[in-house]
């Protein structure tokens, strides 16, 4: 009989590191399934291949255990029989930086090819949504291809699949990133388990393939099918060839064979047909109901979020640049440093992770995780700015005498930059080594004379400072060359405005003794509660909330930065309030109000609320989690009992700042609630915009027909922005990933501050009292209003800027072969429209690597400056390919256009 179509069974197990079970609690059931696998695969030549899930960390965490399986498991490899890669972990899109998905294909590459080949499988079964830009970074690794379980549609509790429509007419599609770049775009219609345990008894293997084929031929365009023979945590299936042999005897017509993903994507290239639906930019599930999407994860354990904005801009914003400049001047790149703190960053990033939807035990071993990389990158800052700041000429400063201190400021963004910067200096030290005890060393720090100075920049222009003593301090050298040396030291703390400091550089100044007085400078409070400078007006209520006015368009911003509160009886996935309740604000509620800070350079208002909230959920609610009630059906209400919910709030004008910074400290002590600060903007538009990964996504103010949930939260990175073509605001964020564009006829921004939770959520009763986040969390934002659009009035940079820290160090007086002021490299880009994404030395050519990426749909020009002397420049991909190298122009210059959206990076050949 001619055998009509094809049955493709690829074994595989989806595995969730950590999850409903501590991390060594799945670690130990994946040395187990590991174990198992090698012996069937070695006893059983029909168990062709399996997929090792996308991710080349299964295998670290197998080795670390079992290394003496390493040749067995190698071969297997090496044979083709065990799949692995392109990723080093599959992680969540969303709230995962542009750059950290970037560092995710390339160490999952280098791992892999290590072990032997590559799976060019753009791979995400279980990603909580997709961002638009995945088609061009999947082009850019060479995988035309992309496999997902989620984001064109409904899926619910349980991982269970509706045949209700969606953006699709098949499971397959062509999906395309806003440049054009397209990929071949698989949906598990089905799920990723609709293969899973295929019985090998025949009337059981009738009753299941009769369900399995008519399923997977509801939405396949051909006559080639995918089954997943696997799940999450899922054992393999030792007698998969016996039943694949049963299948066969049943089935005829149909060729049941144990697949792979590349022979699957062969045939069914060969009978695609020509109607294949086109999907555009992100898929993040707006075609369903509302409920399933999965989306507030983004504010389920906002700490989480926080501390993996902080890791992942101290590591690419930060460490990368500075030691790629240090590595110019002589320092060896730290590749093995950077990979370690990269991986170790990257293990917070699966979906159950860094979505905080896990059992608590799995978030304490986050904030570990985050804290051994962030100290290792700190180790790589600190050396990188010694090796940089011992190269400035700071000789000039000799003019105030030999105890002038000089510093240097860091500006690691990719635009010029002014601001306030904060920076610690030993204005003197003693070392233990000089032999004076303790009281006496003690005693010299303490009478060191700090009168009398002043800072300077490095043309000897006095600025306004304010200089905070700090006292005596202990502090110690950690040589080279020899033992430790410690030290007591008399410490200040300074804080001043760094003016034009340029991209990706550094300017210098020095604290000195001079006759002349520090220069005084107007303050930036120019009535009661009243904040100004040459752009903004913020005019603060009684209540807290305050009015901004854009001083140069002319806009006004009424009611910005009120409080929500509401309840909370859903879970670390998604947020359902009680039905009927109103939320409650702090419209009107008085507040205490003070200035806290008045300089010529930044004045400060601290605003306090001592709010009243219901302490928690009634006791339905525990009962409703225990009988399993799908949370959109729940009933249970807040108690009537208040607890108090102290919100101290600082908003904050720099003389130079085109933004309001809000600092808001939050002491929670209510349970089950949710926590939003509110900005409408009463600007007529229907869409408004968003950071994602390399991208400045546009989405709609009202969600679709089939959305019913009354939330439409969604995800962000840096920043949202509700704007016309004559006006906007922008409010950006640090570690806040959910907002929300209210339907309340202000469009209303509303960005989420903390979630309380207690459980999971999932397919079960899991409970998470630590997702209630009881204590204090401070967060941080800042409303930038602009004329115009985003990129043109320079809104975005700002917004991009306020991710990343300055970096300051002191360094002393000599010669040196860079100036005072010096940026490596320059670059200009017609209005603005390209970001500056990362700076970073390649392991493979050692080649200098620059990226950018178009925010515009209109093409852009990049024009390169360079202050190195290079042998050359190239265009490369994100794996940092070489590509056809071009000289630079002679006087050091070199320029291409740039696509719309298109993600760019550029490699440098510098001579060494």
């Amino acid at each position: 009989m001619e055998q009509s179509r094809k049955a493709h069974i690829i074994s595989h197990t989806h595995w969730d590191r950590e999850w409903y079970l501590p991390y060594e609690k799945h670690h130990v059931r994946l040395i187990q399934l590991m174990d198992s696998l090698l012996e069937t695969m070695e006893k059983d030549s029909e168990y062709r291949s399996f997929f090792l899930d996308g991710q080349t960390i299964i295998i670290e965490d197998y080795l670390q255990v079992r290394p003496e399986k390493k040749e067995q498991l190698l071969k297997l490899i090496a044979d083709g029989r065990i799949i692995i890669g392109p990723w080093y972990i599959l992680q969540d899109a969303f709230l995962t930086s542009s750059e950290a998905n970037v560092r995710n294909m390339q160490i999952g590459h280098q791992d892999a090819a290590r072990y032997g080949s590559v799976a060019k499988i753009g791979y995400f079964p279980d990603t909580f949504g997709l961002t638009g830009q995945i088609p061009q970074l999947m082009r850019q690794s060479g995988i035309d291809n992309a496999f997902f379980g989620r984001g064109v549609k409904p899926t619910g509790f349980n991982n269970t699949v509706s045949d209700g429509g969606y953006e699709s007419s098949f499971s397959e599609l062509m999906w395309e990133s806003p440049d054009g770049s397209k990929v071949l775009g698989i949906l598990f219609a089905n799920w990723y388990s609709n293969g899973n345990e295929v019985p090998v008894d025949e009337e059981e293997a009738r009753k299941f393939w009769d369900r399995k084929l008519a399923d997977a031929e509801k939405y396949a365009s051909t006559p080639e099918l995918l089954y997943m023979n696997g799940c999450d945590h899922q054992p393999i299936q030792r007698d998969l060839a016996e039943a694949i042999r049963t299948a066969r005897k049943l089935y005829p017509d149909t060729e049941f064979i144990h697949s792979n993903f590349d022979d699957y994507l062969k045939a069914l290239r060969d009978k695609l047909p020509e109607d294949l639906s086109s999907v555009k930019g992100e898929l993040r599930s707006q075609r369903t109901d509302g409920w399933g999407t999965l989306v507030n994860t983004a504010s389920a354990r906002v700490y989480l979020k926080q501390m993996n904005q902080r890791g992942q801009t101290l590591l690419e914003k930060v460490a990368e640049p500075l030691a790629s400049h240090a590595s110019l001047l002589g320092l060896e790149y730290p590749h093995h440093l950077f990979t370690y703190a990269w991986k170790t960053l990257m293990q917070n990033h699966p979906h159950d992770s860094i979505c905080g939807c896990s059992v608590d035990e799995v978030h304490r071993e986050m904030v570990t995780r985050f804290e051994k990389s962030r100290h290792v990158a700190e180790s790589i800052v600190a050396d990188s700015v010694r090796v940089i700041a011992d190269s400035v000429d700071t000789s000039a400063f000799t003019q105030y005498g030999e105890d002038a201190l000089p510093l240097v400021v860091w500006n690691t963004t990719g635009w010029s930059r002014s601001g306030t910067v904060t920076i610690e200096l030993d204005a003197g030290r003693l070392y233990f080594r000089e032999g004076f005890t303790l009281e006496e060393t003690s005693r010299r720090m303490k009478e060191l004379d700090l009168s009398g100075r002043v800072l300077v920049n490095d043309k000897g222009e006095a600025l306004p400072c304010t200089v905070e003593d700090l006292g005596v301090q202990f502090g110690y050298d950690l040589p080279d060359d020899r033992f430790r040396q410690p030290y007591m030291a008399r410490r200040v703390r300074l804080t001043f405005e760094a003016s034009e400091v340029p991209a990706v550089g550094f300017a210098t100044y020095a604290w000195v003794k001079s006759g002349a007085a520090a220069p005084e400078g107007a303050s930036l409070i120019s009535g009661e509660n009243v904040l100004e400078n040459a752009w903004l007006k913020v005019e603060i209520a009684a209540d807290g909330s305050f009015t901004l006015t854009d001083k140069k368009g002319g806009q006004v911003y009424r009611d910005l930065g009120v409080y929500e509160d509401t309840g909370d009886i859903g879970n670390e996935y998604m947020y359902k309030q009680p039905n009927g309740e109103a939320a409650l604000t702090t419209k009107g509620l008085p507040a205490q109000i003070r200035v806290v800070e008045d300089t010529p350079y930044r004045a400060a208002i601290e605003i306090v609320h001592d709010w009243e909230v219901p302490a928690s959920a009634d006791s339905r609610l525990e009962a409703e989690q225990i009988e399993l009630v799908y949370y959109p059906q729940r009933k249970a209400q807040r108690v009537t009992e208040t607890v108090p919910v102290k919100i101290r709030t600082v908003v904050a004008l720099n003389k130079s700042g085109r933004g309001v910074e809000i600092e808001a400290t939050l002491d929670n002590r209510a349970k089950d609630h949710r926590v939003r600060a509110l900005f409408p903007t009463d600007l007529e538009t229907k869409t408004h915009l968003v950071d994602s990964m390399f991208e400045v996504a546009e989405r709609s103010n009202v969600p679709a027909e089939e959305w019913t949930n009354p939330s439409n939260t969604a995800h962000q990175q840096a920043f949202v922005d509700v704007s016309t073509s004559e006006a906007g605001l922008t409010v950006a964020n640090q570690g806040l990933n959910e907002y929300e564009v209210l339907r309340d006829g202000r469009n209303t921004i509303a960005v989420t501050l903390l979630r309380s939770v207690g459980e999971l959520g999932d397919w079960g009763y899991f409970p998470t009292p630590e997702a209630q986040c009881i204590g204090e969390f401070t967060v941080r934002m800042e409303v930038i209003p602009h004329q115009g659009d985003g990129i043109g009035s320079g809104a975005y940079a700002e917004a991009y800027q306020f991710q990343v820290p300055w970096t300051a160090a002191q360094t002393g007086i000599h010669e040196g072969s860079i100036p005072t002021t010096y940026a490596p490299l320059g670059w200009s880009r017609s209005d603005r429209e390209l970001a500056f994404s990362s700076m970073k030395i390649s392991e493979r050519t050692g080649d200098l690597m620059l990226r950018w990426f178009n925010m515009a749909g209109t093409q852009a020009e990049l024009g390169l400056q360079s202050e190195l002397a290079c042998e050359g420049v190239y265009k490369s991909t994100i794996l940092e390919d070489e590509g056809d190298v071009q000289a630079f122009s002679t006087d050091g210059s070199y320029s291409m256009t740039v696509k719309p959206y298109e993600i760019v990076t550029l490699g440098i050949k510098t001579a060494r």
